[in-house]
C-alpha cells in the first residue's frame, strides 16, 4: 500500500513517522519544503503536489490546522480531486468541521474513491510512538479497508459510523480536555496562592477522583514551566468554537462552552494566537502575582508506553 501524506506539522509530521517506520512506501507533500526534505531524507518520496500524491498514492492522507486549508488542498488547483479515482482512499485526520469535511467527502466520492475522517486523540507525544487514539467516520466497508494503516496510525481505533460523526466526537472531546486544562490552572494557582506545595498537590490531584488524563500531560509541563505540548491558542479557540457551533445548530442552551471561548479569546488578545494552550494559567499568574512551577517535572512529554499493533475499540450494545 502506497501512502500519501500532506500535512508535517505538528501532529501530521508524527503521524507520518508511523507509517515510515512500519514499512510502508510513503510520499509526502507540505508548504513547508524543510518539512518534506527532512522525510525525503528519512526515506520518503517526495510529493510534487496534492493531485500528484493523488495519481501516484493508494491512500491519500490530509492533516491541516482548518477546514479552509483542508478545503484548498482536496478541490483548489492541482487539489486531490484532480488525481483521486476509484481504488483510491482519502483519509481526512485534521480536526475540522463535520458538515464541511462530509461535503468534501462526497465530492471524493462522485469520483469513484473512498473517503474516512479519522482525527486523532492523546497528545503530540502518543502521535510520535503510534499510540495515539483514532475516532474513524466512514461506511463500514470503508472502514475495513483502512483498518490496516489505521491501526498503525494509531493504538485505539473506533468506527464511529458515517462520515461527520468524528469530527463531531473530536470535537467534543477537544472541548472536554479543554475545560479541564482551565479548571486545573485554576485549581493549581489555587494551591499555590493558599501555600499548599505543588508537588504534593499534583499528587494529591493524581490519586484522586480530580485526576485525568489532561492532569497527567499538561498539569506537568505547566509546572515545569515550559508549557509545551506542541498545541496553541489558536487552535484551541478553533475547536472549541466549533463546538459551540455544534450546539448552537442543535439548539443546545450551553453555559460552560461560551464562558471558555471568552476566556481562550481574552489569552489570544493578551499573549497572541501561537502562545502554548496550557499557558492560559498565565491569566492567573498575571492576576495574582504568583509564579505557578515546581521542580522535577518534564519540559514535554513523552510516551512511556511501547509502540504496540493498533485494534478496533468496539463500542457496548
Amino acid at each position: 500500500m502506497r501512502v500519501g501524506f500532506i500535512g508535517l506539522g505538528n501532529v501530521g509530521g508524527k503521524l507520518a513517522g508511523s507509517i515510515l517506520r512500519n514499512g510502508f512506501e510513503l510520499m509526502v507533500h507540505d508548504l513547508d519544503e524543510a518539512q518534506v526534505d527532512r522525510f525525503v531524507a528519512l526515506g520518503a518520496n517526495r510529493g510534487e503536489g496534492p493531485s500528484h500524491l493523488a495519481e501516484s498514492c493508494d491512500v491519500i492522507i490530509t492533516c491541516l490546522p482548518s477546514p479552509a486549508a483542508c478545503s484548498a488542498v482536496v478541490e483548489g488547483n492541482s487539489g486531490i480531486l484532480e488525481g483521486i479515482g476509484p481504488g483510491k482512499i482519502w483519509a481526512e485526520m485534521s480536526t475540522t468541521d463535520a458538515r464541511e469535511t462530509q461535503r468534501l467527502a462526497n465530492l471524493v466520492i462522485t469520483k469513484g474513491a473512498e473517503a474516512i475522517e479519522c482525527p486523532v486523540s492523546g497528545g503530540c507525544h502518543r502521535a510520535a510512538t503510534g499510540n495515539i487514539s483514532i475516532f474513524a467516520g466512514c461506511t463500514r466497508e470503508t472502514f475495513e479497508k483502512a483498518l490496516p494503516f489505521l491501526t498503525v496510525l494509531g493504538r485505539r481505533v473506533l468506527h464511529t459510523g458515517d462520515v461527520g460523526s468524528a469530527s463531531v466526537l473530536k470535537v467534543v472531546t477537544n472541548y472536554l480536555a479543554t475545560a479541564n486544562l482551565v479548571s486545573l490552572a485554576e485549581a493549581l494557582a489555587t494551591c499555590k496562592a493558599a501555600g499548599v506545595d505543588l508537588n504534593t498537590s499534583f499528587e494529591a490531584i493524581r490519586i484522586s477522583s480530580g485526576n485525568s488524563f489532561v492532569h497527567e500531560t499538561e498539569s506537568q509541563v505547566i509546572l515545569n514551566g515550559s508549557r509545551d505540548i506542541s498545541f496553541t491558542m489558536d487552535l484551541v479557540a478553533k475547536d472549541i468554537g466549533l463546538f459551540q457551533s455544534i450546539a448552537d445548530a442543535n439548539e443546545v442552551p450551553l453555559e460552560l462552552s461560551p464562558l471558555l471561548n471568552r476566556i481562550f479569546a481574552n489569552a489570544i488578545e493578551r499573549y497572541g494566537p501561537r502562545e502554548l494552550s496550557p499557558n492560559i494559567i498565565k491569566r492567573l499568574e498575571d492576576a495574582t502575582g504568583l509564579d505557578v512551577r515546581a521542580p522535577g517535572f518534564p519540559a514535554e512529554m513523552l510516551d512511556d508506553e511501547p509502540e504496540e499493533a493498533g485494534y478496533e475499540v468496539v463500542p457496548v450494545r
